[in-house]
């Protein structure tokens, strides 16, 4: 029998992308899912999918910048299944923009939703994780790893949640509660390039492109559900993808002006 049969999973960001995917694996495996996102037709149009599969899955509309919105994500999965095993933070956007030219405004923004968006939803979360000895896992980014060119406030909002993960890791492993960062580069999509381009009109051509136009190639986003799965199953704490990846970021960290050239040189 699989790890996962029976166990109940919440995920944000359910209705399409790598929270999509996540889903399908999640209940190929046996797991009941409770998707929230904010576009109901999507959340629909998974649920219609994932059903045959003989799973419990529920849908709930959630918008994660609303406290109010998480608490009724929160008393829908109460009623409808009673316990959690695992939460994927996994809502969240991307940006575009010269860092002098994002003011407060658009910073608010992005970390309300990147960051305080996971902050809300993992204090709802973590009483309901600890009783089962469970899961969190919140999405990052390699942008949590390392910053890039006109990603606006991207990176800070995923390096905040580089560090709030690092620490609950470090307050509430010791409880029993298993803390996974997940900072993968960019996912393969079939508007990659395409998603920024007003935002990035008056910038390098490289800024409409993936990750700020780094040289990878967009990983597999059903091989990243798989690699996220075998990380909780093994409780591992970080998963950076590509491996190349890991090495760039220790070299951030030992030699900045090392790390600096080969990020200017991976994105022109």
């Amino acid at each position: 029998m699989s790890y996962w049969h029976g166990k109940v999973v919440l995920i944000t960001g359910g209705g399409a992308g790598l929270g999509a995917k996540l889903a399908t694996h999640f209940a190929t495996a046996g797991a009941n899912l409770l998707l929230a996102d904010i576009d109901a037709a999507a959340l629909e149009q998974v649920q219609a999918t994932l059903t045959p599969l003989g799973t419990r899955i529920a849908c709930h509309m959630t918008d994660i910048t609303d406290q109010e919105s998480v608490d009724d994500l929160f008393r829908e999965l109460d009623s409808q299944f009673g316990q959690l095993d695992v939460l994927v933070n996994c809502a969240g956007r991307s940006a575009r923009g010269a860092i002098l030219d994002t003011d407060p405004a658009q910073f608010q923004a992005l970390l309300d939703l990147n960051f305080l968006g996971t902050v809300r939803c993992t204090r709802a979360a973590a009483p309901r994780l600890l009783e089962t000895r469970g899961h969190l896992v919140n999405i990052g980014s390699l942008a949590a790893k390392m910053a890039s060119r006109y990603l606006g406030a991207y990176p800070v909002s995923k390096f905040a949640v580089a560090a709030y993960t690092h620490q609950l890791r470090l307050e509430l492993g010791p409880a029993g509660l298993h803390v996974l960062l997940v900072c993968p580069s960019p996912i393969a999509r079939p508007d990659a390039g395409q998603r920024y381009r007003a935002q990035s009109a008056h910038l390098p051509a490289s800024a409409q492109k993936p990750g700020g136009g780094v040289h990878v190639k967009g990983l597999d986003p059903d091989a990243l559900a798989q690699r996220i799965l075998r990380a909780c199953e093994q409780r591992v704490p970080e998963l950076v993808l590509p491996a190349k990846a890991r090495l760039l970021a220790a070299i951030l960290q030992l030699w900045p002006t090392w790390g600096d050239r080969i990020i200017a040189h991976m994105t022109r």
